[in-house]
C-alpha cells in the first residue's frame, strides 16, 4: 500500500493513482466518519460541522477561493450565538485573562500537591513562587482598578502564566506561533469574556500575516520584552 506512510496535511487525504503512486486529494466531507455530538466544531463562517474532518474537508474542496482563506476552525463545539466585544471589554480583556491564567496555574498546582499529573517538575516548581507569595489577589471576580494594581505590583507573577498559555496553544506544529486554529480551545465558556477572543487576537496581529507570534502575544498581554 503506497498511501500507508505517506502523509498529507489536515483536510486531504492519499490516493494512489493508476501507476500507484500516492497523490493528495481533497477529503470528501461527505465521507468523514459519523461523529457523536460533543465532536462537533463551529467554522468561522459561523457553521456548524460534523467535525474537524469534515470542516477541513470544506476548507480544502474550497481552496484558492476568498471562502476558502477565510475559513477555520474557530473553537469546539456546535456554534452559538456570540454577541459583540465592545471596546470596553476589549480594554479589560488582558487584565482578566492575565489574571485567570495566574489562578487556573495555581488550582493545577493545588492538585498536584496531592497527585501528580498535571504540570511538569520544571512547572510545578515556576508555579511555586506565585503559590507561595502572600501578596497573590485570590481568585474572585475584582474591579478593573484592583487587577491593574497587582499586576504592576506583582508584575512578576503573572509573566510565566502568560508564557504557559502560549505553549500549551502551540501544538500543531511546535513553531512559535498561534494560527486560527491553535486559538480555537481558547474559545469555550470557561474562558472569562470569551466573546472578546477573536477580537482582541485580531488586534493583537500587529503584522497582520493572520498569526500570533511570541512577541505579538506577550506584548497584548502587557509582558515586557
Amino acid at each position: 500500500d503506497t498511501c500507508r506512510n505517506f502523509h498529507c496535511k489536515r483536510g486531504k487525504v492519499c490516493h494512489a493513482d493508476n501507476q500507484g503512486k500516492p497523490h493528495c486529494i481533497c477529503q470528501d466531507p461527505a465521507a468523514c466518519p459519523p461523529t457523536k455530538d460533543y465532536e462537533h466544531v463551529c467554522g468561522t463562517d459561523n457553521k456548524t460541522y460534523d467535525g474537524t474532518c469534515q470542516l477541513f474537508g470544506t476548507k480544502c474542496q474550497l481552496e484558492g477561493t476568498k471562502m476558502g482563506r477565510q475559513l477555520h476552525l474557530d473553537y469546539m463545539g456546535s456554534c452559538k450565538y456570540i454577541p459583540p466585544c465592545t471596546d470596553y471589554e476589549v480594554d479589560q480583556f488582558p487584565l482578566r485573562m492575565r489574571d485567570w491564567l495566574k489562578n487556573i496555574l495555581v488550582q493545577y498546582y493545588e492538585r498536584d500537591l496531592n497527585t501528580s499529573g498535571i504540570l511538569t517538575e520544571k512547572q510545578r516548581n515556576k508555579v511555586k513562587k506565585i503559590y507561595q507569595n502572600d501578596k497573590r489577589l485570590v481568585a474572585g471576580d475584582h474591579p478593573v482598578e484592583l487587577l491593574l494594581h497587582d499586576f504592576e505590583k506583582n508584575y512578576h507573577m503573572y509573566v510565566y502564566p502568560v508564557h504557559w498559555q502560549f505553549h500549551q496553544l502551540d501544538q500543531h506544529p511546535v513553531d512559535r506561533l498561534l494560527t486560527h486554529s491553535e486559538l480555537a480551545p481558547l474559545r469555550a465558556s470557561l474562558v472569562p469574556m470569551e466573546h472578546c477572543i477573536t477580537r482582541f487576537f485580531q488586534e493583537c496581529d500587529g503584522d497582520r500575516d493572520k498569526l500570533i507570534a511570541l512577541k505579538e502575544w506577550c506584548h497584548c498581554f502587557g509582558i515586557k520584552e
